[in-house]
């Protein structure tokens, strides 16, 4: 009787995800088997062990930056931070398979979208002919891989709308960027037929379609959602756990490799190549950020280095299979000192950027794309072209447009996104929830269990137990 009880109070909001989840599952049942690739003549073994272990730490960095972004809230939001990024590991996989893939490398619609029926439901994947740009793998094993940027570019906007915006809402965030602003983006920069690609943009892994779309859908959240109530009392929130922020720095510098020398699609030397400018480009930055703090009057801290240390990994990406070694060096120190006087400028503006995700990697993914237009050389790759340090000036201009094109239209669909969202749910949790904290408000959880929070006459009280004990 009670459970009929409760069924009753359930809302239509409450039931959507599940039930659209289980026609979801239903519908899968009968989509046709096919038969897979066999494994011999034109695949090769290195390229697929290589790809699979890359593909492996690039999903290794989901979880990483949870435990990134999770140390530096306030303990009463981490566990309610952490899961945003995580849960978008479920909520991609499903619409990968669905029509995700096919919108971002399906037959192509005009350059802008790629067809959703052509490989609806994974069709033809298994069975498929290889990516054109990766003739060694199989085309599941591209498709995987390519899922792995996918997961992780919404789990980047959590940083900028932390400590505040319900779990529901940002879950539907996730489904809706998903497919009308980082498919169209993939599909103009990374399909062969994008118009972007045709245009000559060069991205290597991820600088417009990954960290530019984030960081830019970042900056919409922080402006629809407003500032936190801490924000306004200019009170200072001391981070919940900077060894968790530490773990997340390794773990992301460590899946890094996967995700820029992996793009290489092949076990060869421009995968060496790419796995040493990304290396080389977030200890540059590392340092450059810690040092340049000093110069500032404050002392070397393991945020800043760690912070620093993501900034370079996030400015190589674009160009890590396009520019040499060296050249890697200035492109994370100088990365590292546009984002980190970003955010010290955000911090004296009323901008509620909760963890400096648009001054990190929105801006760090644009210095990345522009440096690459400087900086490549097809020296160290063939395929990619000259920038302007080489004489090529028309390359650098293509990737100025290309920037702003990825910056004007992530921005708006996403400030509209977030406004759709906003109008059909609450976006915002409410003033006593964001109080009390939203690892208890949203989940039911807790983050320390030695922390007591009680609501009393509109009064928040938190304390220790072993204060009180």
């Amino acid at each position: 009787m009670s459970f009929i009880s409760t069924m009753k109070k359930i809302t239509l909001q409450q039931i959507a995800p599940f039930a659209i989840l289980a026609l979801v599952a239903l519908g899968a049942i009968f989509v046709p088997s096919f038969n897979l690739f066999d494994g011999t003549g034109k695949y090769n073994a290195a390229d697929i062990t290589w790809i699979i272990v890359a593909t492996a730490l690039v999903f290794l960095m989901t979880p990483a930056l949870a435990f990134f972004y999770g140390g530096m809230v306030h303990r009463k939001n981490v566990l309610s931070t952490m899961i945003k990024s995580v849960v978008a590991a479920g909520v991609v996989s499903i619409i990968w398979v669905v029509v995700g893939y096919s919108l971002c490398f399906g037959q192509s619609i005009g350059g802008f979208i790629g067809n959703p029926m052509t490989h609806l439901f994974f069709k033809g994947v298994a069975s498929g002919a290889p990516w054109s740009l990766t003739p060694t793998i199989p085309l599941t094993l591209f498709a995987l891989f390519q899922l792995m940027f996918a997961i992780i570019t919404p789990g980047l906007v959590v940083g900028a709308v932390a400590e505040r915006i319900r779990f529901t809402s940002y879950t539907l965030f996730i489904v809706l960027f998903s497919l009308l602003v980082y498919a169209p983006i993939a599909h103009w920069t990374w399909h062969p037929d994008g118009f972007l690609f045709k245009m000559g943009t060069l991205d290597f892994a991820g600088g417009t379609v990954v960290h530019i779309s984030a960081g830019c859908a970042a900056l919409a959240g922080a402006l629809v959602l407003k500032r936190r109530q801490v924000h306004i009392e200019h009170k200072e929130i001391p981070p919940a756990n900077i060894p968790y922020v530490l773990i997340g720095t390794g773990l992301l510098w460590f899946g890094w490799f996967g995700f820029n020398a992996g793009s290489a699609g092949a076990a060869n030397a421009l995968a060496v190549s790419a796995f040493a400018t990304t290396n080389t480009a977030a200890a540059s930055a590392g340092l450059a950020w810690m040092f340049f703090d000093v110069v500032r009057g404050k002392k070397p801290s393991v945020l800043g280095f760690c912070i620093g240390a993501v900034v370079g990994l996030v400015a190589i990406t674009p160009a890590a299979g396009f520019v040499a070694i060296p050249q890697s060096i200035f492109i994370g120190f100088v990365a590292a000192l546009i984002s980190n006087l970003a955010v010290y400028y955000k911090s004296k503006s009323s901008l509620d950027d909760t963890l400096d995700v648009f001054p990190c990697h929105g801006l760090g993914g644009m210095v990345g794309m522009l440096l690459t237009g400087v900086f490549a050389t097809k020296t160290v790759n063939s395929g990619g072209n000259d920038g302007l340090f080489y004489g090529n000036a028309a390359f650098f201009f293509t990737q100025v447009k290309a920037l702003l094109i990825v910056v004007a239209y992530s921005f708006t669909v996403s400030f509209l996104l977030f406004k759709f969202i906003n109008f059909i749910l609450p976006l915002r949790v409410s003033t006593v929830e964001e109080q009390l904290g939203l690892d208890a408000t949203q989940h039911d959880e807790k983050y320390l269990q030695g922390t007591l929070l009680v609501h009393e006459n509109g009064n928040i009280k938190e304390t220790l137990l072993d204060e009180q004990f």
